[in-house]
């Protein structure tokens, strides 16, 4: 079977530039994806996208040497057109387009997963950005199966395809489906009847077994991974088939490096720190019991002291 890329998908709030540092660093990943920045009717200041993706000025990469691609959120074709040109003159190795996410807020302004109900809009929006765009520099995009159904699923690809994206992304629930399980990896390899454009599959991939199902299932060879990057910061390198096991004597101190990489630099490290750890719940029986020690801490020092005596009681 063809090896997969693997790219680590953007999920609001969770893969900035710390979570970023941390999987790329574990590897495993051909490329990662910003937090959406979003975009209305104005060009963005330099410093926004260097707030959000860092990593531009470091020629665009992780300290790994993980490429970092920037998505940009919004409806106005021009308006994402003129950003898309200052970022990719920052530095970005590519632009990636989104059309799937599925907050109440960014819908009610028009953002994300409510304009898959408009391939219109979203051929308007990749062409634009395709023309402002260096043609060596990739634009992709990322949608869901629609919005409340998938009656638009194909003309929305459609779209996709014939305004010249590099390819195209599939989490594979509707808008209204939400997060809930499962993914309907099947209804992707619908798409491969009025395309050739490349596609990667995302959605409800937890595990190497997951990961086989998914190519199965979507004929998607190319894979995003999301909450279980997060829940398992090795599980990447175990879908390519490598002899790993990240225990959780070896997280921990990849755990107190990104609690002190976030110091000084984030506000309110120590609940974003207690996020990730109810996440790794999921992955690491430790986990939980380090949970139930520490969620009603907020001093980083109990914290830490916590996180690193897990590892020693082990």
């Amino acid at each position: 079977m063809t090896p997969p890329r693997l790219v680590l998908a953007p999920m609001e709030g969770l893969t900035d530039v710390h979570m970023r540092h941390l999987l790329t660093a574990v590897g495993g990943y051909d490329w990662c994806v910003t937090e959406f920045i979003r975009v209305t009717d104005r060009l963005h200041p330099a410093r926004v996208f260097l707030d959000a993706c860092p990593e531009l000025e470091m020629g665009g990469r992780t300290a790994a040497g993980t490429p970092v691609h920037v998505q940009l959120l919004g409806s106005e074709p021009e308006a994402l057109a003129d950003n898309a040109a200052r970022v990719a003159a920052l530095g970005a190795p590519a632009i990636d387009l989104n059309f799937g996410c599925p907050a109440k807020t960014v819908n009610r302004h028009r953002g994300g997963a409510v304009l898959l109900e408009e391939p219109e809009t979203l051929h308007a929006i990749i062409a634009a950005v395709r023309r402002a765009v260096p043609a060596h520099i990739p634009v992709s995009a990322k949608m869901r199966l629609g919005l409340h159904d998938r009656e638009r699923l194909l003309d929305n690809a459609r779209a996709v395809t014939e305004a010249g994206a590099s390819w195209l992304t599939i989490h594979a629930r509707t808008k209204t489906d939400g997060y809930r399980p499962p993914a309907y990896w099947d209804a992707i390899a619908s798409i491969r009847t009025i395309t050739d454009l490349p596609l990667i599959a995302n959605g409800e991939i937890w595990s190497p077994d997951d990961a086989a199902r998914c190519r199965e299932q979507s004929q998607c060879v190319d894979l995003m991974l999301g909450r279980g990057a997060v829940s398992r910061p090795d599980l990447a390198r175990r879908i390519r088939g490598e002899a790993i096991t990240l225990d959780w004597a070896a997280l921990v101190p990849l755990q107190l490096d990104f609690i002190d990489r976030m110091q000084g630099h984030d506000a309110g490290v120590a609940g974003r720190y207690k996020q990730w750890l109810g996440m790794l719940t999921q992955g690491y029986a430790e986990a939980a019991s380090l949970f139930a020690q520490v969620k009603g801490l907020r001093g980083l020092a109990d914290i830490r002291q916590r996180l690193a005596a897990s590892a020693a009681s082990r």
